[in-house]
């Protein structure tokens, strides 16, 4: 029984690691290669390391992407693309118009 009370602890620090710690990454590596799976001609992306651009071609042979920046046409490998900037970007533009669209509502309520 005492053993038993010795190795609580350590068993209890293997749990809250593996919520707190390996679970969320496991659920983050799902969502990124969903998004990679997902990703066609024309999404706006933006690449880890911060490029932005649209994707003017996928490569499947090459696991690549081409995007179009400003200043021209790149090729990327596809897990270089960023999950969460390309949601980041994405959002913004939506909020955008909503806000719009509720402040002109609130101008011909007047």
């Amino acid at each position: 029984m005492d053993q038993l009370g010795s190795l609580l602890p350590l068993v209890l620090i293997f749990v809250v690691l593996y919520f707190f710690m390996i679970r969320p990454q496991m659920k983050k590596q799902k969502k990124e290669k969903s998004f990679i799976e997902s990703i066609k001609r024309g999404d706006k992306v933006v690449t880890k390391s911060g490029l932005h651009g649209k994707i003017a071609d996928l490569s499947e042979k090459l696991d690549a992407v081409i995007l179009e920046t400003g200043s021209g046409k790149m090729t990327f490998d596809k897990s270089s693309l960023s999950f969460e900037l390309s949601q980041k970007v994405n959002a913004p533009a939506k909020e955008i118009k909503e806000s719009k669209e509720s402040k002109e509502k609130k101008v011909s309520k007047k």
